[in-house]
């Protein structure tokens, strides 16, 4: 029986107070409105930016469904919707890409100007919401809303991929993949032959690497303080691993000794202001680009001698690995379906959506580095 049209009643984690569990509610989706997609989610996966909001580093209006890296099939769309229809496969994009405003026109600028990342709001383009729970609207997360069983995104927030692509696989397509990916190959543009660095080995960290790897770098050296993170950073591409806590000097002075003076590349993907300082400081004071990755607390300012840049190093950041996501997305599908890289080592944990809670403290924990829920 179609459920176009129809208020759907499915299951969500809703997030009603921050530093609280998720609680498994039954929800109202409301069908979707003109240039709308509705979504039947198949798997989504659990990101560090998702607990940032339960921690209160990322403030975002309560109570909210959270969950933005995900794929899912397009239950039914609104009217004027032209570029998906019912039974695609596709990619929600918490960044999206209208096409017509002056950042999606730039070669390139990735951060759209509708995109609530410019400014956080709850609600879908015309200021609503779709989601009803116990009488009362809740909030949508960055155009995405992925930990319910049905979404209602904005046409310009998601896109069609390969119909024979593993959705509980390249969900990590939507986020923390392409995210560390491009940041290397696209952010930094890291060089053949090139030293580099990377802060932090989680999900995001391990894809820098991967993208480091990719690109032809030569020595790539892992930076973690949980020594049980360094085997799969080898695996996918690191030339050796150092624990910052193994030494009695300041991190950045070790790794400018380990590379004759400063990498050519580093990326901080832990979005603390002490390890964007480090980065920045072990790179090449003439030449080193340094890439912020990790999403640093709200309203926090980090100072820095100017100096560290008028020698010529380069500072910099990227929101999804500085790829436009309608048009990168189905490219990156593409490379993975012709076995381009591979997502298997990112993918630690899958859990049934409703062990939602259990996937969070794995995060926390430092146990896993994706877990995916499947609905």
């Amino acid at each position: 029986m179609s459920t176009a049209g129809k208020v759907i009643k499915c299951k969500a984690a809703v997030l009603w107070e921050q530093k609280k569990p998720f609680s498994i509610e039954e929800v109202e989706v409301a069908p979707p409105k003109a240039h709308e997609v509705r979504i039947k989610m198949v798997a989504t996966g659990i990101c560090r930016s998702d607990d940032h909001v339960v921690s209160g580093n990322l403030h975002w209006p309560l109570p909210v469904i959270l969950g933005h890296e995900a794929a899912g099939i397009v239950e039914s769309i609104g009217e004027g919707v032209t570029s998906v229809k019912p039974g695609d496969k596709v990619i929600p994009l918490f960044n999206p890409q209208c096409g017509k405003c002056k950042v999606c026109k730039h070669p390139e600028g990735n951060v759209c100007l509708k995109s609530s990342l410019q400014q956080p709001r709850g609600t879908l383009i015309d200021g609503t919401s779709r989601f009803t729970c116990r009488g009362k609207p809740v909030n949508h997360f960055i155009h995405t809303s992925t930990f319910c069983q049905y979404t209602v995104v904005d046409e310009m927030a998601v896109v069609k991929i390969d119909a024979a692509s593993p959705l509980e696989k390249v969900c990590l397509i939507g986020c923390g993949f392409t995210t560390g990916y491009g940041s290397a190959v696209k952010v930094a543009k890291v060089t053949q032959g090139s030293t580099c660095a990377v802060f932090g080995l989680g999900g995001v960290g391990l894809s820098v690497i991967m993208g480091c790897k990719a690109a032809g770098a030569s020595r790539i050296i892992g930076v973690d303080i949980n020594k049980d993170k360094f085997a799969k950073a080898k695996e996918v591409g690191a030339t050796e691993c150092i624990n910052p806590q193994d030494y009695n000097k300041p991190i950045e002075e070790v790794l400018k000794e380990l590379s004759d003076g400063g990498v050519d590349f580093s990326f901080e993907v832990i979005g603390r202001l002490d390890t964007m300082l480090s980065a920045l400081l072990c790179c090449q004071d003439s030449y080193g680009v340094s890439v912020i990755v990790g999403i640093p607390p709200d309203s926090q300012n980090i100072s820095m001698n100017p100096m560290l840049l008028l020698t010529g190093r380069i500072w910099k950041g990227g929101v999804f690995g500085g790829f436009k996501s309608k048009d990168s997305i189905p490219k990156l599908v593409a490379d993975f379906m012709a076995k381009r890289f591979s997502l298997d080592p990112l993918i630690t944990n899958v859990l049934p959506f409703e062990k939602i809670n259990e996937g969070f403290e794995l995060l926390r924990s430092g146990k896993s580095i994706r877990t995916v829920l499947t609905f």
